[in-house]
């Protein structure tokens, strides 16, 4: 009897990297596959091709009950672009492919593309192309995206060293926020055919959810400042995971400090509201699409500069672990869930 083993054996990651153990790259030309935010391919001249992909399922990576699909393809974009800057790159071109049941029409698709379009526009990127196709579970969203960066410029997942200051932008929590607000109001009015959710002063931690932002005005500052980070990721799955991602790459360990986790006030007062803890939701909630880098300690200036960037904590060596530091001095190990050693 052939054994069966679970995925959730494994987590996200680990069935990644036991899928992916068999793959080496033969080409030359493949200077980065799996295991970073966007495959790196050299095509010559002094500009890496930057390559990353994206799926998005109905029911597991987003609701139709209340996500407009304006909205909806506005964020697909978002997060395809993301991970082209979390290579310190600029997004050229995406693709778009789509599954579509018969229960979406015409009409609905159009303002997915108008979202699309939105997004494109906003980012200076083209629709290159893509693919439709029939679906029998809903909807389903495949995303390409294409971008460039200059050789000397490129950042890696696994370029953090010792004394590192971890930089962070924006937020955490409020898209994760956002999410159980929505599922709090769609439970409260289910079957009920004129609904009036409860949504007042809560604009922030929605539009977070619903329609977020993609840090390129950061990767333009550091590029105009002349400062490239040491490592750098897109915080799509949580803090905590993807510290422990950049850790893991770089050999490192890592301490953040609690106090120093920027988190908005309509997070804490959502996070209030729900009997929730904000602190969780910065660290597991994940689809921020903040970046997370790291810069040499003698940087720390530069980084002030800029504004809009918050610095958390600092790298330390592998054997010390990744850890929470809280502000009575206490430590907590830094856990994930999805994330496997």
């Amino acid at each position: 009897m052939n054994k069966r083993t679970e995925i959730a054996e494994f987590g996200e990651f680990g069935l990644i990297d036991r899928l992916t153990s068999q793959f080496v790259p033969k080409r030359t030309s493949t200077v980065k596959a799996i295991g970073d935010d966007a495959a790196v391919i050299d095509t010559g001249g002094t500009d890496y091709l930057l390559l990353s992909s994206d799926l998005l399922l109905e029911g597991i990576h987003f609701d139709l009950t209340y996500f407009p699909m304006k909205h909806l393809g506005y964020k697909v974009v978002v997060i395809g672009i993301s991970d082209i800057l979390a290579m310190n790159g600029y997004p050229t071109q995406v693709t778009i492919s789509i599954g579509v049941s018969a229960k979406f029409s015409v009409e609905m698709l159009e303002e997915l593309y108008e979202g699309i379009h939105s997004a494109c526009e906003e980012y200076d990127v083209d629709l290159a192309g893509g693919d439709t196709t029939a679906s029998m579970t809903g909807l389903t969203i495949g995303i390409s995206v294409l971008g460039t960066v200059s050789k000397k410029e490129i950042v890696y997942r696994n370029g953090a060293s010792k004394n590192d200051l971890i930089c962070l932008t924006g937020d955490l929590g409020a898209a994760y926020m956002g999410l159980h607000l929505l599922e709090r109001e769609k439970r409260a009015y289910a079957g009920n055919n004129n609904p009036q959710p409860q949504f007042e002063g809560h604009e922030y931690i929605l539009q977070r959810q619903l329609k977020p932002s993609a840090r390129k005005n950061v990767i333009d500052a550091l590029h105009r400042i002349g400062l490239v980070p040491t490592s750098m990721i897109d915080l799509s799955d949580g803090l905590a995971s993807d510290l422990r991602q950049v850790c893991k790459s770089s050999d490192c360990g890592a301490r953040i400090y609690l106090e120093r986790i920027p988190i908005a006030r309509e997070t804490h007062a959502m996070a209030e509201e729900l009997k929730a803890d904000p602190v969780v939701a910065a660290l597991n909630g994940g689809d921020d699409h903040e970046l997370l880098f790291t810069v040499p300690l003698a940087e720390q200036g530069k980084i002030m500069e800029i504004g809009g960037i918050d610095i958390i904590g600092h790298i330390t060596e592998r054997e010390t672990g990744v850890y929470l530091i809280t502000p009575d001095g206490g430590e907590i190990a830094v856990r994930a869930q999805g994330f496997k050693e």
